[in-house]
């Protein structure tokens, strides 16, 4: 790069001289740490405008994030060094001020990184501790403010305490056992954003607004995904018959597929995607209902074949349209000439007795539906055959 190894003095004295591993620490005077303090701001300028010329000095954008990226992964293995120096020098008091120093400017050097060119820095990078602690303090306090706006809404509070359970336990992590990068902090400081805007609408929808906004967040906790699975089951399992659940699981499965996703973003980059996970489950359940269909079929052709065949049912051939028969039998019943349960079961019982000119096989519950949206010729019609009905029997 051109001016060589820039942080060449804040490696060695970091990684060397104030570390206690490497050096008899005991054997620093007064002089040395003055010496090293005297240094700190010119070196500190070094670094940052070797940081900031580059961009301008190179014009290929895949080196300069390259190199940005190198600087800051750099820094942060000596950050890592400075915190365990601090740590492990402590008993000496004229090492204090001085590893408190080369933290802070640590700090700044990476504090200029991130906000000058944090868009050259890939997101997995993972951030440094003391960077973290704040970002984190300042996280929870959101994810808290959201909590209380989302309880305001009855119909959000089982999804909402499973997401804000999740996104806690993820900041509250121990950080030695987890790294966290910029990638989930961003990811974190937009949900939240979202959260906070979304309000709530009435409906009985399967998919709630925080269910659409998660879906589009590709928020794919396994503890959301299992219990928007558990939900879906329940209202799948309400339905009475099967054909009743297929329509369900596919109208709710052509709404799934028109949720948006947003690319590019995922919570956890080690578990599935969310939108591919319940994308399988609902293919598997669709897949497992067509197989037992097509079994039950086939057991019932099979026994049909061992029964011998009924006759054909003997109908009567009314000179009458559905749609006029019809109007003749639900008068018949609304004056209750004709008793059964229900309209319909009058209609079950006769229809199937029946037949028309043109049409042998009738179905009662089209013709039911449809007397109640016949046609004026229709009624005309069937008026005209009661009269005819009527004057018969007056000539008996």
């Amino acid at each position: 790069m051109g001016e060589g190894y820039v942080l060449e003095w804040l490696d060695t004295l970091i990684s060397v001289k104030l570390n206690p591993v490497k050096t008899n620490v005991t054997l620093l005077n007064s002089e040395d740490i003055i010496s090293f303090r005297n240094c700190f701001q010119n070196e500190k300028n070094k670094i940052m405008n070797a940081i900031k010329s580059l961009v301008f000095r190179i014009d290929d954008e895949s080196k300069i994030k390259s190199a940005i990226k190198l600087y800051y992964c750099s820094l942060i293995v000596l950050f890592d060094q400075a915190l365990k120096n601090q740590i492990q020098n402590s008993e000496y008091p004229q090492l204090k001020q001085v590893s408190e120093e080369v933290i802070v400017i640590i700090n700044d050097i990476l504090f200029l990184i991130e906000n000058r060119f944090g868009n050259y820095l890939g997101v997995q990078i993972r951030l440094p501790i003391t960077y973290l602690e704040p970002v984190v303090k300042e996280l929870l306090t959101r994810i808290t403010e959201v909590e209380q706006q989302l309880n305001n809404y009855p119909a959000f509070k089982p999804v909402a305490a499973i997401t804000i359970q999740v996104l806690k336990n993820f900041l509250n992590y121990p950080s030695a056992e987890h790294s966290v990068t910029f990638q989930e902090v961003e990811y974190v400081k937009e949900l939240c954003s979202e959260m906070k805007h979304l309000k709530y609408s009435e409906g009985n929808q399967t998919f709630l607004l925080l269910d659409e906004l998660l879906i589009y967040m590709n928020f794919n906790s396994r503890q959301y995904f299992e219990n928007l699975v558990q939900r879906l089951k329940i209202e799948m399992n309400s339905y009475e018959t099967e054909e009743e659940t297929m329509e369900w699981l596919l109208f709710c499965f052509k709404s799934f597929k028109q949720l948006p996703k947003k690319s590019g973003v995922i919570f956890n980059t080690q578990q599935p995607d969310l939108k591919k996970s319940l994308n399988n489950w609902f293919r598997q359940e669709i897949s497992y209902f067509e197989k037992k269909r097509y079994f039950s079929l086939n057991q019932k052709n099979f026994r049909s074949q061992k029964v011998p065949s009924k006759k054909s049912k003997q109908k009567v051939t009314c000179d009458l349209s559905t749609d006029q028969t019809g109007l003749i039998i639900r008068a018949a019943d609304e004056l209750r000439i004709l008793l059964a349960k229900s309209m319909s079961e009058v209609f079950k019982t006769i229809v199937p007795h029946l037949s028309t000119p043109h049409k042998k096989d009738l179905s009662y519950d089209g013709m039911r539906s449809k007397s109640y949206a016949a046609e004026e010729r229709d009624k005309q019609i069937a008026i005209k055959t009661l009269q005819r009905i009527i004057k018969k029997i007056e000539e008996y």
